[in-house]
Formats: structure tokens, C-alpha cells, sequence
């Protein structure tokens, strides 16, 4: 995929966006050091260019509601581009599944699941297991404490 070229200016934009969320044109302009015109005009192109895919809030669940985070690791019996076709459109389907990643080596995927608690985990497991996904074995983990979750330094990412 060819990379879309940023310079200082378009990094410190999307980092402030990425670590703020919504800002006014005035709050962006005195993070980033540029005047509002310039400064949005900017953030205009780069959400235009699809650098910018949503913005959202990072709610505190676990001061709301009850609930159980489990980290799973899955492999498939067969590796056929059919096989992984069918797992991950029906894994995109289950609300429960708030990410799933493909990984290379020892297992296929790496998925992290938010259920009430216990008992629907175990519920959503037995679904997945009467699907018909090919799932040869899967592995799970129970989460007891989040130690860090954070977004990736864009500006020591981003090297010109």
C-alpha cells in the first residue's frame, strides 16, 4: 500500500487529534503552533485523505458495569483463503468480539472479548463452536487487571 507523504505540520496534527479526540480550531491551532485557518484547513485534507477514520471516547467500563475481558488465541484447522474468509465474517458479526487480529506463526488470530461475565463467554464460545469455522484449537485467557492501553507514539513512528 503506497504511503501518504506528511510533513511535522500534518504529524502533529493527527498525533494531537489522535490523543485528544475533537478539538476546536483554536485548541488545535495552540497545540499544534499554527495559526486556526491553516491549522484546520490542514485537518480538513488529512480527515479528506481517510487519515482520520473516527473519533470516539474512551469510556471507563468498569465504573459503569460488571463485566468480563477474555484474550483468546484461535487456529484453524484448514488454511484455505475460504477458511479464514468465513471465520472473519462471521467473527466481524458478534458484538462481544470488540477486536480481532491476524497473526503469523503459532496461532491464527488474537481476539479480545467483553461479555457480562463468565457464563455468556462461555455462551458465545459454544456458538462459535457450533458454527462450522474450522476452529482446530483455541486458548483462553481471563484479563484480572489492565496494567496499559494506549495509541502508538505517531511522532517516534513517523520518521522522515
Amino acid at each position: 500500500m503506497k504511503k501518504t507523504t506528511l510533513d511535522a505540520t500534518d504529524i502533529r496534527i493527527l498525533s494531537a487529534a489522535q490523543k485528544y479526540g475533537r478539538l476546536s480550531k483554536s485548541q488545535l491551532a495552540k497545540i499544534v503552533n499554527l495559526s486556526p485557518t491553516p491549522c484546520w484547513t490542514r485537518l480538513t485534507k488529512l480527515r479528506d485523505a481517510g487519515l482520520i477514520r473516527s473519533y470516539h471516547a474512551d469510556i471507563a467500563l468498569d465504573r459503569i458495569v460488571d463485566f468480563t475481558k477474555v484474550i483468546m488465541t484461535i487456529s484453524l484447522l484448514k488454511h484455505q483463503k475460504s477458511d479464514f474468509d468465513k471465520f472473519e465474517n462471521y467473527i466481524k458479526q458478534i458484538n462481544e468480539i470488540t477486536e480481532c487480529i491476524a497473526t503469523g506463526g503459532g496461532t491464527d488470530y488474537v481476539l479480545k472479548v467483553i461479555t457480562p461475565n463468565l457464563e455468556d463467554f462461555q455462551s458465545l464460545m459454544e456458538r462459535l463452536l457450533l458454527a462450522d469455522l474450522s476452529i482446530d484449537r483455541y486458548m483462553t485467557y481471563i484479563v484480572t487487571r489492565e496494567i496499559k492501553a494506549s495509541k502508538p507514539d505517531l511522532m517516534q513512528l513517523y520518521k522522515t
